[in-house]
Order: C-alpha cells, then structure tokens, then sequence
C-alpha cells in the first residue's frame, strides 16, 4: 500500500472553523469570505455531479425493471 511521502508540503490552512478572528483585519476577514465563498461553490458542484450520476443510475435502473 502506498502512502503519501512525508516531505511532502501541507497546504497552509486558510481558516479553522470556530478560530478566534478578533486579531484579523477587515481586509483578512474580507479574503477569508472570499475564498469560503468559492469552496462552497466548489462543494456544491461536487454535490450536484454526484446527485446527476446517482439520478442517472436510478433511472437506468428503473427502467431495466
């Protein structure tokens, strides 16, 4: 089984959930909105094929019945 190697670079995380923002700025807060902005639409894509492929396959599998 092949694993991740360690020396591999971690991605910086961009925000924690429930992390204390009083030492962000305005211009901080505003970027962090930003990118969260664009991960929910990239979550709700990801949502939306799977729902067309389960879609798909229930009513292949309906219709071969």
């Amino acid at each position: 089984m092949a694993s991740e190697p360690d020396d591999k670079p971690k991605k910086k995380l961009i925000h924690e959930m429930g992390q204390d923002l009083s030492a962000l700025s305005v211009e901080e807060l505003t970027e962090r909105i930003a990118q969260l902005q664009t991960e929910i639409e990239r979550l709700q894509a990801a949502m939306s094929m799977k729902r067309a492929t389960r879609d798909a396959a229930d009513r292949l599998f309906k219709t071969a019945r």
